[in-house]
């Protein structure tokens, strides 16, 4: 019979308005908050005006852009945004293009023309590459890719033209909140314990076993499918159920808050990081070491 494991229930601490306030107005809001009542603002995304009030319309964090006042709500969808760096799934091969899922309200589009082929080369697409496309990118594919210019729908159009995008092979795909991912100046990280996340804008985490070299000539489509060591597996299980225990206390995704939340987690069992109790210690610890990093 298989042991279960059981725990008492347990008190939680009672967690006091974290929203700090400037000036006495609100930077975390729920609907129906009060942001302001000064009438020289402009109503943005996420607010309303009533009896010469702007009110949240949506729970998120206030944004102020000079005299524009919106709410970037806490749980949306991915709104795409030139240059982001996404991680997204093959849902359709059509002609041309192929539609990919990347959490965002309608289906993303790669153009046969926005990608390189295998081999690296920059060549006119021809007949035989349109045919042949199903070969390059089928569905349930997983790729990385970088947003090249956003529709008037909103609808996202990606590229794969440099060596570092394309198509993903062994590892473990985390989905996230899209405002739980830190914006940097790179996603791409071969973190020390020996894996390497890509942290997609769009919510979309994908871990895997750090590559011995990078192969330069494939572009971005040899898949390296000869099985995993028990100890990188290991590590990308770890990794998994940091990020998890990350997204729980609501702490911000970047490569310093990931390593941290790994270190911290090394005295636990990997399954035993996902217990309550342990998500809150080790959160705890990696909250505490990114404070004295910025102090």
């Amino acid at each position: 019979m298989a042991a279960i494991t059981m725990r008492l229930p347990v008190a939680r601490k009672a967690v006091g308005p974290s929203a700090s306030s400037r000036g006495g107005e609100k930077h975390l809001v729920a609907p129906g908050d009060t942001i302001t009542t000064d009438t020289g603002y402009m109503r943005g995304h996420g607010t309303y005006v009533d009896e010469e009030k702007l009110i949240a319309s949506v729970a998120g964090a206030v944004e102020r852009v000079n005299k524009l006042v919106c709410v970037k709500a806490l749980k949306t969808r991915y709104n795409g945004e030139v240059g982001d760096i996404v991680v997204g799934r093959i849902t359709e091969v059509q002609q041309k293009r192929w539609k990919v899922e990347t959490n965002s309200r309608l289906d993303s589009v790669l153009l046969l023309s926005s990608m390189n082929l295998p081999g690296g080369e920059l060549r006119r697409r021809s007949a035989e590459d349109e045919l042949a496309m199903r070969d390059y990118l089928q569905e349930g594919d997983l790729i990385s890719a970088e947003v090249q210019s956003v529709f008037s729908d909103g609808a996202v159009s990606l590229h794969t033209r440099s060596l570092k995008y394309g198509k993903l092979g062994q590892g473990v795909l985390v989905q996230v909140s899209p405002s739980l991912v830190k914006r940097q100046k790179t996603h791409f990280h071969d973190l020390p314990c020996g894996a390497s996340v890509i942290l997609g804008n769009n919510g979309f985490i994908w871990i895997y076993p750090t590559p011995e070299q990078k192969d330069e000539e494939a572009g971005g489509f040899t898949t390296n499918l000869e099985p995993v060591p028990l100890s990188e597996r290991e590590v990308i299980s770890r990794l998994r159920n940091c990020i998890v225990a990350l997204v729980t206390q609501k702490l911000m995704l970047f490569d310093t808050s990931i390593l941290y939340c790994y270190e911290a987690s090394l005295p636990h069992q990997i399954k035993d990081i996902i217990k309550p109790e342990v998500m809150e210690e080790i959160v705890l610890e990696t909250r505490q070491r990114l404070l004295d990093l910025e102090g």
